[in-house]
Protein backbone atom coordinates (compact mmCIF):
# COMPACT_ATOMS: atom_id res chain seq x y z
CA UNK A 1 0.00 0.00 0.00
CA UNK A 2 0.83 3.58 -0.83
CA UNK A 3 1.64 5.89 2.02
CA UNK A 4 2.66 9.60 2.46
CA UNK A 5 4.14 11.20 5.37
CA UNK A 6 3.18 14.51 6.37
CA UNK A 7 4.52 17.19 8.12
CA UNK A 8 2.40 18.83 10.74
CA UNK A 9 2.30 21.16 14.06
CA UNK A 10 2.35 17.86 15.95
CA UNK A 11 4.85 16.06 13.82
CA UNK A 12 4.93 13.55 11.23
CA UNK A 13 1.57 11.73 10.15
CA UNK A 14 1.47 8.95 7.83
CA UNK A 15 -1.76 8.28 5.73
CA UNK A 16 -1.73 5.23 3.83
CA UNK A 17 -4.44 4.32 0.80
CA UNK A 18 -5.21 1.55 -1.26
CA UNK A 19 -7.20 3.10 -4.60
CA UNK A 20 -9.77 5.32 -3.82
CA UNK A 21 -9.85 4.83 0.35
CA UNK A 22 -7.92 5.20 2.78
CA UNK A 23 -6.68 2.26 4.43
CA UNK A 24 -4.94 3.92 7.64
CA UNK A 25 -3.94 7.34 9.38
CA UNK A 26 -1.13 7.41 12.16
CA UNK A 27 -0.53 10.58 14.47
CA UNK A 28 3.41 11.13 15.62
CA UNK A 29 4.85 9.15 17.33
CA UNK A 30 5.85 10.50 21.32
CA UNK A 31 9.32 12.45 19.74
CA UNK A 32 7.29 13.71 16.52
CA UNK A 33 8.80 11.04 14.02
CA UNK A 34 6.95 9.04 12.03
CA UNK A 35 7.56 5.58 11.31
CA UNK A 36 5.57 4.38 8.13
CA UNK A 37 4.90 1.03 7.40
CA UNK A 38 3.91 0.97 4.01
CA UNK A 39 6.03 1.80 0.87
CA UNK A 40 6.21 5.78 0.14
CA UNK A 41 4.21 6.80 -2.78
CA UNK A 42 5.72 8.07 -5.92
CA UNK A 43 2.31 9.85 -6.95
CA UNK A 44 -0.19 10.68 -4.91
CA UNK A 45 -3.45 10.72 -6.01
CA UNK A 46 -5.44 14.51 -5.78
CA UNK A 47 -7.64 13.36 -3.45
CA UNK A 48 -5.09 12.41 -0.55
CA UNK A 49 -3.14 15.59 -1.47
CA UNK A 50 -6.32 17.60 -0.45
CA UNK A 51 -6.69 15.17 2.84
CA UNK A 52 -2.63 15.61 3.74
CA UNK A 53 -3.11 19.80 3.45
CA UNK A 54 -6.60 19.57 5.49
CA UNK A 55 -4.55 17.41 8.19
CA UNK A 56 -2.06 19.96 8.19
CA UNK A 57 -4.18 22.87 8.60
CA UNK A 58 -6.35 20.87 11.46
CA UNK A 59 -3.58 20.32 13.12
CA UNK A 60 -2.23 24.51 12.83
CA UNK A 61 -5.55 25.05 14.85
CA UNK A 62 -8.04 25.55 11.19
CA UNK A 63 -10.71 22.74 11.96
CA UNK A 64 -11.50 20.71 9.65
CA UNK A 65 -14.18 18.37 9.01
CA UNK A 66 -12.99 14.62 7.55
CA UNK A 67 -16.36 13.26 7.36
CA UNK A 68 -16.54 12.69 3.60
CA UNK A 69 -12.80 10.97 3.55
CA UNK A 70 -13.38 8.10 1.93
CA UNK A 71 -12.65 5.12 4.34
CA UNK A 72 -12.14 1.41 4.09
CA UNK A 73 -14.67 0.57 6.11
CA UNK A 74 -14.50 -2.99 4.67
CA UNK A 75 -11.83 -3.25 6.66
CA UNK A 76 -13.13 -3.19 10.45
CA UNK A 77 -15.72 -5.07 11.53
CA UNK A 78 -19.64 -3.65 11.34
CA UNK A 79 -19.96 -3.38 15.13
CA UNK A 80 -16.95 -0.81 14.82
CA UNK A 81 -18.18 0.50 11.27
CA UNK A 82 -20.88 2.03 12.86
CA UNK A 83 -19.21 2.98 15.79
CA UNK A 84 -16.83 5.08 13.68
CA UNK A 85 -19.82 6.50 11.38
CA UNK A 86 -21.33 7.94 14.67
CA UNK A 87 -18.06 9.00 16.17
CA UNK A 88 -18.07 11.16 12.73
CA UNK A 89 -20.86 13.58 13.93
CA UNK A 90 -19.69 14.38 16.78
CA UNK A 91 -17.60 17.62 15.70
CA UNK A 92 -14.16 19.71 16.64
CA UNK A 93 -14.58 21.06 19.90
CA UNK A 94 -17.57 18.77 21.48
CA UNK A 95 -16.83 15.86 23.22
CA UNK A 96 -19.32 13.19 23.91
CA UNK A 97 -19.12 10.62 26.69
CA UNK A 98 -18.60 6.98 25.50
CA UNK A 99 -22.10 6.16 26.86
CA UNK A 100 -23.35 8.84 24.39
CA UNK A 101 -21.50 7.25 21.40
CA UNK A 102 -22.98 3.76 22.59
CA UNK A 103 -26.72 5.01 22.58
CA UNK A 104 -26.13 6.80 19.10
CA UNK A 105 -25.37 3.40 18.03
CA UNK A 106 -28.51 1.65 19.13
CA UNK A 107 -26.53 0.35 22.48
CA UNK A 108 -27.21 0.97 26.57
CA UNK A 109 -24.89 2.73 27.60
CA UNK A 110 -23.05 0.08 29.49
CA UNK A 111 -21.89 -0.99 26.72
CA UNK A 112 -19.49 1.90 26.48
CA UNK A 113 -16.57 -0.40 27.50
CA UNK A 114 -17.71 -2.55 23.76
CA UNK A 115 -17.53 1.44 22.22
CA UNK A 116 -14.36 2.65 23.90
CA UNK A 117 -12.43 -0.48 22.63
CA UNK A 118 -13.64 -0.28 19.24
CA UNK A 119 -12.20 3.65 19.15
CA UNK A 120 -8.65 2.26 20.51
CA UNK A 121 -8.42 0.32 17.16
CA UNK A 122 -9.70 2.83 14.93
CA UNK A 123 -7.32 2.67 12.00
CA UNK A 124 -7.84 6.50 11.18
CA UNK A 125 -7.31 8.64 14.64
CA UNK A 126 -7.90 12.36 14.03
CA UNK A 127 -9.75 11.88 10.98
CA UNK A 128 -12.40 9.59 12.73
CA UNK A 129 -11.92 11.73 16.38
CA UNK A 130 -11.71 8.86 18.93
CA UNK A 131 -10.04 11.66 20.89
CA UNK A 132 -13.47 13.44 21.33
CA UNK A 133 -14.91 10.92 23.85
CA UNK A 134 -14.50 11.03 27.57
CA UNK A 135 -15.78 8.96 31.09
CA UNK A 136 -18.69 9.11 32.18
CA UNK A 137 -18.11 11.45 34.58
CA UNK A 138 -16.72 13.86 32.21
CA UNK A 139 -12.68 12.66 33.35
CA UNK A 140 -10.05 11.76 30.54
CA UNK A 141 -9.73 8.27 29.83
CA UNK A 142 -6.88 6.71 27.52
CA UNK A 143 -5.99 7.17 24.39
CA UNK A 144 -4.41 4.69 21.75
CA UNK A 145 -2.05 7.30 19.99
CA UNK A 146 1.38 7.61 20.69
CA UNK A 147 1.83 10.37 23.88
CA UNK A 148 -1.76 8.55 24.89
CA UNK A 149 -4.09 11.64 27.10
CA UNK A 150 -1.31 14.35 27.12
CA UNK A 151 -1.66 13.95 22.72
CA UNK A 152 -5.47 13.66 23.07
CA UNK A 153 -5.69 16.95 25.20
CA UNK A 154 -3.57 18.62 22.76
CA UNK A 155 -5.93 17.60 19.79
CA UNK A 156 -8.75 18.70 21.95
CA UNK A 157 -7.19 21.65 22.94
CA UNK A 158 -6.46 22.57 19.18
CA UNK A 159 -10.21 22.31 18.33
CA UNK A 160 -11.34 24.84 21.13
CA UNK A 161 -12.97 21.82 23.39
CA UNK A 162 -13.15 23.18 27.18
CA UNK A 163 -10.82 21.70 29.88
CA UNK A 164 -11.85 18.79 31.37
CA UNK A 165 -11.28 17.07 34.87
CA UNK A 166 -8.63 14.89 35.77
Amino acid sequence: MPCVVIFTALGWCTLAWEGDVATRFRLPKADGSAEPEEEPASAIPAWVANLQEAVQRHLKGETQDFGRVPYAFDRVSPFQRSVYEAALMVKAGETWTYGQLASTVGLPPGASRAVGAALGRNPWPLLIPCHRFVGANGKMTGFSAAGGTTTKLRLLALEGAQWFPT
